[in-house]
């Protein structure tokens, strides 16, 4: 069963974040991810107002906490740490 990696984010330094975007891609795409939306239009209607939104599919749930785990995201995460306000929810789809 699929899984969706949604996460919603708030840039504070673009240039750290720029980082973490070009070497999370590779983890991301390493572990069976496929990009749904990146930074898109949208429209919010509720909660938090993000300007980020990013939805990746990955082949399962634990593929994507497997990505997340992979010393190449961590490595990625260390440049959006205080460079960036993020949620990140894994859901499983049905």
């Amino acid at each position: 069963m699929g899984a969706l990696w949604i996460a919603n984010v708030h840039v504070t330094d673009e240039e750290s974040y720029g980082k973490y975007a070009a070497l999370a891609t590779g983890a991301i795409t390493a572990h069976g991810g496929v990009f749904l939306a990146r930074a898109g239009r949208y429209k919010q209607l509720e909660g938090n107002d993000r300007a980020r939104n990013v939805v990746a599919r990955f082949p399962s749930l634990e593929d994507a906490e497997a990505c997340y785990n992979s010393p190449q995201y961590q490595e990625a995460l260390s440049h959006a740490r205080g460079a960036a306000e993020r949620d990140l929810v894994i859901v499983e789809e049905v």
